[in-house]
């Protein structure tokens, strides 16, 4: 059998050829040098459009050391919140000249976690962002000693780099908006408590319960989806004065609303609802959700910035959180 080989591309030289200039002058601009002028610069980038050139990355590696990659290692990419967060990383990556190696993780063990990072420095990275929200892969991580740049998404100052959203205060946010409505008995539906932003979210709505002297509201158990929010809104109490709901994330707000509609509860009237994430379709819910906004987005580009050395390295640096008020909270009525 003949053998196939695949027809050879453009080459570099054939770049500088087009373009005028010399071999080393177009790999200045591929490589993002600022040393060379905006009318040169122009002229490649014209070349390198015409002839559809890629540059080798395995040739550009062995030539330069640099793969200008980084490396993600997550987990629960199926989450509206890690997939966000993963976004705005590779936005913020694309406009430093990086591109992104994804390592999902099977599980959170110290195995799989160890497996996780040796695949992704095996490829070569030259620095590594945690989306791993499970505690236990974090307790991990924060053993982890590597020779190039690690930074941990929300992990709580386990790792020196640490890049979170200040899950606690954006919690806090939300449950003072119900507290200034009039509400006296503010429950929470939340996440899985082996997640950092679960925990964080529990602490920030039971340190304004505490700060206004109201008590423990009652805690539901979810998973995040709307499922587990329509069983937690079957299952709520509201013969004990309950006139409103914080939840851990929008998706179980939606399953909560549903809920609380087929039990003829009225939102806002009866019961109050705050989300958090501001998902795109949480002003489309029924009724609209006040919801915290999370700016993945900035998240992403403070992991960047803070693997670049740039000092993004803690909450404030991330964005703050902004509460989005809309129709599912109103004030508490007496009982």
């Amino acid at each position: 059998m003949a053998e196939v080989t695949a027809p050879r591309g453009p080459s570099l030289t054939d770049v500088a050829t087009l373009a005028g200039v010399s071999h080393q002058t177009v790999s200045r601009v591929v490589n993002r040098h600022p040393n060379v002028s905006d009318a040169t610069r122009r002229k490649v980038r014209a070349a390198i459009s015409e002839l559809d050139y890629r540059p080798n990355a395995a040739a550009r590696w062995l030539a330069t050391g640099r793969t200008h990659s980084i490396g993600i290692l997550a987990g629960e990419l199926a989450q509206y919140g890690p997939s966000s967060v993963l976004m705005g990383i590779q936005d913020a990556a694309r406009s430093a000249g990086y591109f992104l190696t994804v390592v999902t993780l099977k599980d959170y063990s110290e195995a799989a976690v160890d497996e996780g990072l040796s695949g992704l420095l095996n490829h070569g990275v030259e620095a590594v962002v945690a989306v791993t929200p499970h505690v236990s892969a974090l307790e991990v991580l924060a053993k982890v000693q590597t020779s190039i740049p690690m930074v941990m998404v929300g992990g709580g100052g386990g790792i020196d780099g640490d890049v979170s959203l200040d899950q606690e205060g954006g919690a806090a946010r939300a449950v003072e908006h119900l507290v200034e409505l009039g509400h006296r008995r503010i429950a929470h539906l939340a996440g899985p408590l082996d997640w950092v932003d679960a925990q964080r979210r529990v602490d920030g709505w039971r340190r304004v319960l505490r700060a206004h002297r109201l008590g423990d509201g009652a805690l539901y158990q979810g998973d995040w989806s709307a499922r587990s929010g329509y069983d937690a809104g079957m299952r709520l109490d509201v013969s004990d004065g309950t006139t409103a709901v914080f939840a851990g994330n929008d998706q179980m707000a939606l399953g909560l609303l549903k809920a609380l509609r087929e039990r003829g509860c009225s939102v806002p009237r009866d019961v109050s609802v705050v989300g958090f994430d501001d998902v795109p379709e949480a002003e489309f819910y029924e009724p609209s959700l006040t919801t915290v906004r999370q700016e993945f987005h900035d998240l992403g580009r403070s992991c960047i910035d803070a693997l670049m050395d740039r000092g993004a390295r803690s909450a404030a640096d991330a964005g703050p959180l902004r509460l989005v008020i809309r129709g599912s909270t109103g004030p508490a009525l007496p009982h």
